[in-house]
């Protein structure tokens, strides 16, 4: 254990089951010799989360534990990188709308006139406003194994 490298992986949080955990997907691409082409290749890490810090869909920092904590958490939660639908961008820190920075939108819309149906992002609440009505992240996740007609929002 102590020749391993210090190692920070990049990754998305999945819903999962598991109680102080959250299910962590770390996408790389892996080459094939044969096409000479690489491809997705996803890993799933457990990460301890006991407060249940991070959303579904979130981008997350984690970093190996010393030493397990159970037989699937092997990793840490180090930082909420971007949480889902806030896109900023990593160099310049500005906040980005589908490919454009807002300040450009807002410099647009200043110059042009604004539209009397544009999106304003300085009175939008944070997310998870609409918690329980269109926003399921934050609900508890369970396996579905079978299909019995029931509607079932939360199921993995």
């Amino acid at each position: 254990m102590a020749n391993r490298t210090f190692m920070l992986l990049l990754g998305q949080v999945m819903p999962c089951i598991k109680q102080n955990a959250s299910k962590i997907r770390i996408r790389r691409m892996e080459l094939d010799t044969n096409l000479n082409m690489y491809f997705k290749k996803d890993e799933f890490y457990f990460v301890h989360d006991p407060t249940k810090k991070c959303k579904t869909g979130d981008i997350v920092l984690i970093k190996e534990l010393p030493q397990k904590l159970t037989r699937l958490i092997t990793h840490s939660l180090e930082e909420i990188v971007s949480p889902l639908g806030d896109v900023t961008d990593p160099i310049t820190g500005k906040k980005v709308t589908a490919g454009k920075y807002r300040e450009d939108i807002e410099d647009a819309n200043r110059l042009y006139g604004k539209s009397k149906e544009a999106f304003d992002y300085e009175k939008a609440p944070p997310r998870g406003r609409l918690e329980g009505t269109r926003d399921f992240t934050h609900g508890e996740t369970y396996i579905k194994y079978h299909e019995d007609g029931k509607d079932q929002p939360f199921a993995v």
